[in-house]
């Protein structure tokens, strides 16, 4: 019998004692995919680390990981094998952004990576890295190849370090999370073309991910991680159809579902802490009578033809405009959540920045309880910040790291008056870290010390503490595992009911605003394509583009 391309046998991680990978053991053979499954901080990519011997200085390891060049084995714990990195061994990372070089063209990027480990000239380098860039599918190599990487899409991003890893026509390919912060339709070809690529060297490819959706469309074999353990492995069909634990099933049934809307989504506990789950379904009727409870009332934000241009200097005397939003109307009624999908680029932030006054309209008129804000001053429009708020997408970047949790909600609520005093305005917050799932202990810690989703609990509960009315929810779970996606998703619904709140939630992920919408517009280049009702949407959709939204998202 033939000797795996890859054994990973017992191995450990530490971290000053404190044990992050546990006694983790697989095997993968050549031209096999594995999929690496789990939440955050289930040491998918701890463990992808190790091989590629990226793990840091202060971490200690046990056991072994056995990597077979020709007929030679080398244990990647033993050495620092750097020659078998970027050789034998090629990894995609998940943030195309922060991995590529900035200062550097994307072409110097690749063609770097190749006089490392390969003796050729510049010319036919060149010619390499330009066909390479052709085989994964950039359109036209030869700009590619000359800019940077602020120059290109997300998925352009990505498709180039998909050809820094491949470059060198490694054996092994470890992706790690190289889909999660692209459109479904992006993601839909990224993975298709990794699979053409991975047929056409016949390599090998561990690939990571917390959607078991994605890794569904793509592995042969699956490994699912919680906590630093291997929960469970097998083929991708036993995984998917007949999960043997509770915590799979939980990862499973915890993604909104397409062709049912429950009340309340499963989360992970529920599966951890009994075998049987049962979750109720929304009725037909309940929906129906909803629907015409809010409908019968005056919307709370009306746009009429609204339109958002951008300018750059063509010329010396020619200005060239980008129409980011064009000619959209439509209105928000009280009480529901209105989606907003549509790929990057489709005008979605942009729309949302200009109804928040973020953006001032080129034309068109927003109306809001039945002022036109658009006319506003700066004064009247600081008054209105409090009744209109945002929960930003990146629960990271989102929040002041040098304040603490009690100054980032208390802030905005003492310049907006809300609060008779430092006191009142602290027995509120603590309330309010309460409702959203965390403890009013947490007031007096700072950002790092807490995971990204309950950063953005920390988020939610800022933009509630101004008391709104109606709150844009800008891709607000698009960075959350599935898991804490689904919390989330049920406290911004509790929130609803309690507070009587009005959502504009914008995704690109289909099935996520389906669930959560009321009624859904889909943008593409900033031009509405459909407004109505999201399942009517999404069962009878009207425009080739939204059909391939719909069939892009990753089914199991």
């Amino acid at each position: 019998m033939n000797q795996p391309l890859l054994q990973v046998k017992n191995l450990s991680i530490s971290f000053n004692s404190n044990k992050v990978v546990e006694n983790v053991s697989f095997n993968l053979n050549q031209g096999e995919i594995l999929g690496i499954v789990g939440e955050s901080g289930s040491g998918k990519s701890l463990t992808s680390l190790a091989i590629m011997n990226l793990l840091p200085k202060n971490a200690n390891t046990a056991g072994e990981i056995l990597f077979k060049v020709n007929e030679e084995t080398y244990n990647l714990l033993n050495k620092n094998y750097r020659k078998l990195k970027g050789k034998n061994i090629g990894m995609i990372f998940q943030e195309p952004m922060t991995s590529l070089n900035p200062s550097m063209t994307c072409g110097k990027q690749v063609i770097e990576n190749l006089f490392l480990h390969k003796k050729i000239t510049k010319k036919e380098a060149k010619q390499k890295v330009l066909d390479l860039f052709e085989e994964v599918e950039l359109p036209n190599p030869s700009r590619i190849y000359k800019a940077y990487p602020h120059e290109l899409s997300g998925g352009q991003k990505q498709r180039v370090m998909i050809a820094l890893a491949l470059i060198c026509e490694p054996q092994l390919l470890i992706a790690d999370e190289p889909t999660t912060a692209l459109d479904v339709t992006v993601q839909q070809s990224i993975l298709r073309l990794l699979k053409k690529l991975q047929q056409e060297y016949k390599m090998s490819i561990i690939f990571i991910s917390h959607d078991l959706g994605v890794i569904s469309q793509i592995s042969d074999k699956v490994m699912v991680m919680f906590r630093g353990k291997v929960v469970e492995t097998g083929t991708a069909k036993d995984i998917f159809f007949s999960p043997k634990e509770n915590y799979t099933r939980g990862l499973i049934e915890c993604r909104p579902k397409l062709n049912e809307r429950p009340v309340k989504l499963p989360v992970i506990e529920d599966f951890l802490s009994k075998d049987n789950v049962e979750f109720k379904l929304e009725s037909e009727e309940n929906r129906k009578a909803k629907h015409q409870k809010i409908y019968t009332q005056e919307p709370i934000l009306k746009i009429k033809n609204l339109n958002k241009y951008f300018y750059s200097r063509a010329g010396l005397f020619r200005k060239e405009s980008i129409k980011a939003v064009q000619d959209v109307s439509f209105e928000v009624y009280q009480g529901e959540t209105l989606g907003l999908v549509g790929e990057s680029g489709s005008g979605k932030t942009t729309l949302s920045r200009t109804l928040l006054m973020l953006e001032k309209p080129t034309s068109g008129e927003v109306f809001y309880k039945g002022k036109d804000i658009s006319k506003f001053n700066e004064n009247q429009l600081r008054k209105l910040r409090n009744e209109i708020q945002i929960i930003f997408q990146d629960p990271y970047s989102s929040l002041n790291p040098m304040q603490t949790i009690k100054e980032i909600i208390t802030t905005p609520m003492q310049i907006h008056g809300i609060g008779n005093s430092k006191t009142e305005r602290l027995q509120k917050a603590a309330e309010l870290m309460e409702i959203v799932g965390l403890h009013a202990s947490d007031l007096d810690k700072y950002p790092h010390e807490f995971s990204g989703g309950q950063r953005q609990r920390v988020g939610i509960a800022r933009a509630v503490a101004l008391r709104p009315k109606l709150i844009v929810c800008d891709e607000s779970v698009s960075a959350l595992d599935v898991s804490v996606q689904a919390q989330v998703l049920n406290l911004l619904n509790q929130l609803k009911q309690e507070f009587g709140l009005t959502y504009i939630f914008i995704s690109h992920d289909l099935s996520v605003v389906k669930y959560m919408s009321d009624r859904l517009i889909v943008l593409q280049n900033g031009v509405m394509q459909e407004y109505g009702d999201a399942d009517e949407i999404y069962k009878n959709p009207k425009t080739e583009y939204t059909k391939e939204l719909i069939s892009a998202i990753p089914k199991i």
